[in-house]
C-alpha cells in the first residue's frame, strides 16, 4: 500500500552498517531521511551516497538523522563504502539498512514492478518528529536525486511547522514567505505585528519569521 502525506511511517527493526535499529526508537524527538537507492556498486548510487556524506553536517544542523536502504545485505553495504570513499572523497558516516528480504521495502512500498519487480526505486520519506510522513519522492534508477533540494523542502518543513505561514516558488531559506491562506488578517495582525505586504487578499507577502 501506498504511503501518503499524514501517515504514520511504518515503524521496524532492521541490521544496519551501523548496527541494529529500532527505527521509531532510532529518530527519537529527530527529524528523519529514509531513501532508497537500487542496488550496491552501480555509479549513480556511488555518487548519491558520497554526496548526502558530504553533507551530513547540514543535516546535523538541521536536526535530522539520515537512513539508506537497499535489498542487498549489510556486507555488501560494508565492501561498498571503501569503494565510496575512495571514489567520492567522503567515507559514508550514516547507517545502511541491509533489506534482503525486502521487509522494510515492502512497508514503504519501494518496489515498482512496472519499473524493476526485484530493486528498489529511488524513494526518498522525510519524517518529522511525531513520526508522520512530510514528504515522499520518487526517482527511477536512471535519475540521481537532488539532495539540495531536499535539504531546502525540510528548511521548508521546519519552517512552516512552527509557524503559518507557506513558502512561495523556488522559495530558499531566509526570503520572503506567504501568510497561510487559513489565517484571516485579523489573526495575522497578533501572529505577524511587522506587517506585510497584501498582494491579493489571498497573497499576503512578508519577511520569513526568525
Amino acid at each position: 500500500m501506498a504511503i501518503r502525506l499524514g501517515d504514520t511511517a511504518p515503524d521496524f527493526s532492521a541490521e544496519t552498517t551501523q548496527g541494529k535499529i529500532n527505527f521509531h526508537e532510532w529518530l527519537g524527538d529527530s527529524w528523519g531521511v529514509l531513501f532508497s537507492h537500487p542496488k550496491d556498486f552501480t555509479p549513480v548510487c556511488t555518487t548519491e551516497l558520497g554526496y548526502v556524506a558530504k553533507i551530513k553536517p547540514e543535516f546535523d544542523k538541521r536536526n535530522v538523522k539520515v537512513v539508506g536502504l537497499s535489498v542487498d545485505p549489510v556486507d555488501s553495504h560494508n565492501k561498498w563504502e571503501a569503494d565510496i570513499a575512495e571514489t567520492q572523497g567522503t567515507p559514508v558516516n550514516f547507517p545502511m539498512i541491509g533489506d534482503p528480504e525486502r521487509k522494510v521495502s515492502g512497508l514503504y512500498d519501494m518496489i515498482h514492478p512496472n519499473a524493476n519487480d526485484t530493486l528498489t526505486v529511488r524513494s526518498v520519506f522525510v519524517i518529522g518528529p511525531d513520526k508522520k510522513v512530510k514528504l515522499s519522492i520518487t526517482y527511477p534508477a536512471s535519475t540521481g536525486r537532488n539532495f539540495d533540494e531536499i535539504l531546502r523542502v525540510i528548511d521548508s518543513l521546519q519552517l512552516t511547522a512552527k509557524h503559518k505561514v507557506a513558502t512561495p516558488a523556488n522559495w530558499k531559506n531566509g526570503q520572503d514567505v506567504i501568510i497561510g491562506s487559513a489565517v484571516s488578517d485579523e489573526d495575522a495582525k497578533i501572529l505577524f505585528p511587522q506587517g506585510w505586504k497584501t498582494v491579493k487578499s489571498y497573497l499576503r507577502i512578508l519577511p520569513q519569521p526568525k
